[in-house]
């Protein structure tokens, strides 16, 4: 593991425990599958349940819930060591743990903790998150879905696109406004007339991840499915303060993969009588990408410790975001070159990581939202409107 500065030993036993297990984990049942499943376009639906048996959904939540009861870099570790093995896979993970289960604990009733939340922490049901629209993506405080009261039910109209898990999902999260026009959550489940789930296909990222629409048409939400608290804009976008948290380790493993497979095959690859790994600028390539993931990994600890705290600001995960993701695509790219034409094939990780890493790039918030945001906290000026 690329460990440069002893990270390592600012990671606490259980820390350390946990990632060690996912890593075993990524090792022996993702990469041996991944490509096969990437090449295809097919996601590994039964990785959910094995997922579920490691406790690798809702690590943070509280045992009593199904949770793992571990802190937050625990859940940066797992999300480490996934991404590692394949972006979708952590994607998976992410929405399951942050966007889905995160919310019906902060947001919902007890009744509805206790009937989903057991159940998707152990990957018998599997959930997506329902914010973004096809008009109002960067900006989701313009969402035009809405829920209406006919008394002992609510109606929902509206749709949303580009929701992870959505063709598959059994749960789903979604954001809508409500009778008064506010922002608020409702818990939907597949089967409820007018319902579907539409899936995008011909993706050159995310590969091994089920992307879809939601489509609500007159769907007959009953009222018990509403999330009772957090209302307005403010909700979902901590939730996504969760999954952006982990997205920042996640492409860290990413990085990861890429470097060391970069570094394994600058070694062996012989070019002009050498390992092309003698010539000065593969050394500087390599050299420069550990420098880079190393900072990226402190910057995530730190972060991790600030979580830990109750003290991590939404302009601190930003800037994570923003950095390490911008950093995991940057060494993919290099690690490409390295491996020049074997780059692109699938008997490598590195393109399978770098157009998965377009996307990371992209969701849950565009590497320039992200600068907005810190712009923003730096001069105190909003700059969006």
């Amino acid at each position: 593991m690329t460990d440069f500065f002893n990270i390592d030993e600012l990671l606490t036993e259980e820390n350390r425990l946990i990632r060690q297990t996912v890593a075993e984990f990524t090792n022996n049942e993702i990469k041996p599958i991944i490509e096969e499943y990437a090449q295809k376009a097919e996601f590994p639906a039964y990785l959910v349940r094995r997922f579920g048996e490691l406790g690798l959904l809702g690590t943070t939540l509280p045992e009593a819930y199904g949770g793992g009861g571990a802190d937050s870099i625990s859940y940066g570790l797992v999300c480490q060591e996934i991404e590692r093995g394949d972006s979708g896979m952590r994607s998976t993970i992410s929405v399951q743990s942050s966007l889905v289960m995160g919310p019906i604990y902060r947001y919902g009733s007890e009744e509805q903790k206790k009937k989903y939340l057991p159940r998707l922490a152990s990957g018998e049901l599997l959930g997506c998150f329902g914010l973004t629209e096809p008009d109002y993506g960067s900006n989701p405080a313009g969402m035009k879905s809405r829920f209406t009261d006919v008394g002992d039910h609510f109606i929902l109209n509206g749709s949303k696109t580009w929701i992870s898990n959505a063709p598959l999902a059994d749960v789903a999260v979604v954001w809508a406004r409500n009778p008064e026009g506010r922002v608020q959550g409702l818990i939907l489940e597949r089967g409820m007339e007018g319902f579907t789930t539409p899936e995008i296909k011909n993706k050159w990222s995310l590969r091994t991840s089920a992307t879809g629409e939601l489509v609500f048409d007159h769907v007959k939400v009953p009222r018990q499915n509403i999330l009772p608290k957090g209302l307005g804009i403010s909700a979902p976008l901590s939730c996504l303060d969760n999954a952006r948290y982990g997205i920042a380790w996640g492409a860290i493993g990413a990085a990861i993969d890429c470097y060391e497979t970069a570094v394994k095959y600058a070694g062996e690859r012989i070019q002009f009588d050498k390992p092309i790994g003698a010539f000065q600028l593969t050394q500087k390539k390599l050299a420069e990408m550990l420098t880079e993931i190393t900072k990226a990994q402190l910057v995530a600890w730190r972060l991790g410790t600030l979580k830990n705290s109750g003290k991590a600001t939404t302009a601190q995960i930003s800037l994570a975001k923003r950095n390490n993701v911008a950093m995991a695509l940057q060494v993919a790219r290099e690690c490409r070159q390295i491996l020049g034409g074997m780059g692109i094939t699938g008997e490598y990780p590195i393109m399978r990581h770098l157009m998965n890493l377009e996307s990371v790039i992209t969701y849950e918030g565009t590497h320039d939202i992200h600068l907005l945001i810190l712009g923003a906290e730096i001069t105190g000026i909003p700059a969006f409107k």
